[in-house]
């Protein structure tokens, strides 16, 4: 569910006051190297992580390059949301105080502390992850480089989107981008089409040496959505198949 100021949308089932839940959330995103999108209301967008938090002093540090062109209409601005994802959780608060401090070589932004934080479910349509042995993958051009052709590894798809892999070897997508066309294997049997849009990129641990993309689906037929959705159901009747054979 989105959230801009100013909306008459009940969001008190999902506003958290409480500092210690707070902390946890924003430790999260720290801990995680989560990116965090700054957004004002014309559009306008920065995106970057969480350097520090300090609920002592009452402020939240985050990264900057101190001439990137996108701050200045962020700082002349008194209406900056911060968006990141944890998963299929939206995490959501308004930008007080923006600041942008220099320091030697080093650049950030510092904004007061959040008093309250919004946490969104964003998984509204069951997700499955396929089954690896059929190798499912996602094909598409990279949206900065045309030339590149991507074929990136599906993680979990659902009929609102899809989480791929995408490993550090391949330049970033960022978040906001728009593929038009993007051909989806899934098995031997399943192969659709369809837009897709990024709507967050979390750095996955080092180890895994890569990030994850959650996307979602734009532009489909209802014939696609259909195969898409008997996908899904034999997917998970397969893997609770195999469950109770464990038992």
């Amino acid at each position: 569910m989105p959230y801009t100021k100013g909306s008459h949308v009940n969001l008190d089932d999902y506003r958290i006051t409480s500092s210690v839940e707070i902390q946890a959330l924003l430790k999260q995103l720290l801990d995680m190297n989560t990116l965090v999108t700054l957004s004002g209301p014309q559009g306008n967008c920065h995106t970057t992580m969480l350097w520090a938090v300090d609920p002592a002093r009452g402020i939240v540090c985050f990264s900057a390059e101190a001439d990137d062109p996108s701050l200045a209409p962020l700082l002349e601005s008194d209406e900056v949301v911060a968006v990141a994802y944890l998963d299929s959780i939206k995490v959501q608060f308004d930008i007080e105080g923006l600041v942008h401090v220099h320091g030697g070589r080093h650049s950030a932004l510092n904004a007061q502390y959040p008093a309250e934080v919004f946490r969104f479910q964003r998984r509204d349509a069951f997700r499955v992850k396929p089954f690896s042995s059929h190798s499912p993958q996602a094909q598409m051009r990279h949206p900065g480089m045309p030339d590149m052709l991507l074929n990136l590894r599906i993680l979990d798809v659902s009929l609102g989107g899809m989480a791929l892999f995408l490993p550090e070897t391949i330049p970033m997508l960022d978040a906001g981008s728009k593929i038009g066309r993007c051909i989806i294997d899934l098995d031997g049997d399943t192969r659709i089409e369809a837009g897709v849009k990024i709507h967050h990129v979390t750095v996955l641990h080092p180890e895994f040496h890569g990030a994850r993309l959650g996307c979602e689906f734009f532009g489909m037929d209802g014939a696609t959505m259909r195969t898409l959705q008997n996908y899904i159901n034999q997917t998970q009747k397969r893997r609770s198949a195999l469950s109770l054979d464990k038992d």
